[in-house]
């Protein structure tokens, strides 16, 4: 239908009207002048006729109100007080409302349907509303054409619930081309130990990448000047290899470090996510402790990897990740034990070297270890292995590519940093 009131007056039409009564004119030249369909001008004709004096097109939209229940309204309130109190909780890393998430923890809590505007509508009228802060430009394309050609790994410290009472580190590492999240735990304490234990979950599970793209963390990097209290001072950055980078070239997977923080831009978007949903869940639930949390983070990597379509693929990470596996678009390596090594545990350990003594004996920090038939004065190499469960490590001692033993003792006892 024609807006006749934005291309003509009223007494444009009223004239045309007039002389169409009065048969100066015939239907089909004016319905062609005023842009109308022969019901249209009917019913002009009709309204003309009717009521010459007060004949108008002019007309003002009424807009409706949209109420909603009482009840939603109230439980929409509720979840954007409750926003409000984790944004203005220092400890707690959210600065801005979800609006989104609200709308989803309608849906599942107290199954009522409503619209993000709404919502959104009542966050303005009620006060919780917060402008978004503008961020920079970022490259938001996906670079890699294969599965396992380059997987970002890394850790974030955030206090991921309001009534916990300590901060957890999030371990996690993510698939490039497909974003599928192939790791992510939660843990007290990060340590060396940690991260080796992550690449041996990660490789024994899907195999060996290309390459690791993690950032210069002590843990990953050995930097000059930052480090020289831990190594001889006359080295030069990456002339010292850290454990978990031994671990990586044992496995012939290459390092390629993050040199800052927005270089790593594709693992920090997954961490905003769950960092998102993972502290608003903990909060609605209560979570008070590491356990909760962890059945929390598996909820919502589920989520993440087979119900969401990422924003930049435009896929649910899993389908794109098994597409890849399925097309044979992918640079995973089966996991294989590097000779001369016979274990797991000969890969993915600590690595220390000792010098046997007359009594053919080693010792880690006062903790003494037998070495039988190893020469005396030998250099040997230890490889330690930490059960987390037992509480017990396994060092297997070698040398001249040769397994000559393995000890076992308690892994307080060893006091090392690693662990």
């Amino acid at each position: 239908m024609a807006q006749l009131h934005k291309k003509f007056t009223d007494s444009q039409v009223k004239e045309l009207m007039e002389r169409y009564l009065k048969k100066e004119v015939k239907r089909r030249y004016l319905q062609e002048i005023l842009g109308v369909k022969r019901r249209r001008f009917c019913a002009l004709v009709k309204q003309y006729h009717e009521n010459p004096k007060n004949f108008s097109i002019q007309y003002h939209r009424k807009k409706k109100s949209r109420t909603i229940p009482l009840t939603i309204e109230k439980n929409i309130i509720k979840e954007l007080r409750f926003e409000q109190k984790l944004i203005k909780d220092k400890d707690v890393p959210l600065k801005s409302y979800n609006y989104s998430f609200i709308q989803e923890q309608l849906k599942a809590k107290f199954n009522q349907q409503v619209s993000l505007p709404t919502i959104i509508d009542r966050a303005k009228k009620h006060d919780f509303y917060l402008k978004k802060p503008k961020r920079k430009a970022h490259d938001r394309e996906v670079l890699t054409n294969y599965a396992g050609e380059l997987i970002q790994h890394d850790s974030s410290l955030h206090k991921w619930s309001p009534y916990a009472s300590e901060k957890w580190y999030l371990i996690t590492s993510i698939d490039d081309f497909s974003r599928y999240l192939l790791y992510a735990v939660l843990i007290r304490k990060e340590t060396t130990w940690a991260h080796i234990m992550a690449l041996q979950a990660l490789f024994l599970k899907h195999g060996l990448p290309f390459s690791i793209y993690a950032d210069s963390h002590r843990v990953f990097r050995f930097v000059r000047g930052r480090d020289d209290v831990w190594r001889k001072n006359y080295l030069l950055t990456d002339e010292a290899n850290t454990q978990w980078k031994q671990v990586i070239n044992d496995c012939n997977v290459k390092y390629i470090p993050a040199l800052s923080p927005q270089a790593k831009g594709k693992v920090e978007r997954p961490y905003r996510w769950l960092q998102d949903h993972l502290v608003r869940i903990c909060a609605r639930e209560n979570i008070k402790d590491i356990r909760g949390a962890r059945r929390i983070l598996a909820q919502e990597v589920h989520q993440y990897n087979h119900r969401r379509i990422h924003s930049t693929t435009l896929e649910i990470p899993y389908l794109r990740f098994q597409r890849a596996l399925k097309d044979k678009k992918s640079m995973f390596r089966d996991f294989a034990i590097k000779p001369p090594f016979q274990s797991i545990r000969d890969i993915f350990c600590i690595r220390l070297e000792r010098t046997v003594n007359p009594y053919r004996k080693i010792s880690i920090n006062n903790v003494v270890l037998k070495a039988d038939h190893t020469p005396i004065g030998a250099k040997v190499e230890l490889r330690v292995y930490a059960n987390e469960r037992t509480g017990l490590s396994e060092i297997r001692i070698w040398h001249n590519n040769k397994l000559m033993g393995i000890q076992r003792a308690k892994t307080k006892d060893l006091k090392l940093v690693h662990f």
